[in-house]
């Protein structure tokens, strides 16, 4: 069966918020060398990725422009299976999206990890994320945390989560203050 792997980039106290104004704060200072090959080792080593339609939206122009592999991964986002969890996304063309995913979304992404392959990435989507820690779909989380508190902004989890333990796998410090933090779901 292959695994559900998380990835999210955050500030210390969990803003992931995308919008320029909080972006140009907490993730672009602390660009480096040694981040950008922890995202290309991630992004790399994938079978395919699972997003939620903010996410593909946000993704979709960007990398579908790209042509020659720029930052070694326009390759890999453009040709790896995709799929999309979405009530409302209309149509989805990026390069190799293989269904928008409308109904019985635990059920259709259970199939989806019995297929064979590398791993299922699903970059951002903590709606998505959220929904799938309730059916204990997540295999593992990979957070970049960025040294900085932004106070406000979009956070990765909501208030009123249930609670959910993690088991700590490995940790990996990179240049400038960031950490790679890798983590498993505890199961009862």
């Amino acid at each position: 069966m292959r695994k559900i792997i998380v990835s999210a980039w955050v500030a210390l106290d969990g803003v992931f918020d995308s919008d320029p104004q909080y972006f140009n704060e907490w993730f672009i200072p602390y660009d480096s060398e040694a981040r950008a090959a922890n995202i290309q080792k991630t992004v790399l080593g994938c079978g395919a990725f699972l997003m939620g339609g903010a996410t593909y939206n946000m993704l979709a122009p960007y990398w579908s422009a790209l042509k020659n592999d720029e930052f070694g991964l326009a390759g890999k986002m453009n040709s790896a299976p995709k799929y999309v969890v979405s009530t409302t996304l209309e149509k989805a063309d990026w390069n190799n999206t293989q269904r928008i995913i409308r109904e019985n979304v635990i059920e259709e992404i259970r199939k989806i990890k019995q297929a064979p392959g590398d791993y299922i990435l699903i970059p951002g989507s903590a709606t998505l994320v959220q929904s799938l820690m309730e059916a204990d779909l997540i295999d593992e989380y990979r957070f970049l945390v960025h040294p900085i508190i932004m106070g406000s902004g979009k956070r990765f989890f909501k208030d009123g989560m249930p609670t959910t333990k993690l088991a700590l796998i490995k940790t990996e410090p990179i240049d400038l203050g960031v950490s790679a933090l890798y983590y498993e779901p505890l199961k009862n």
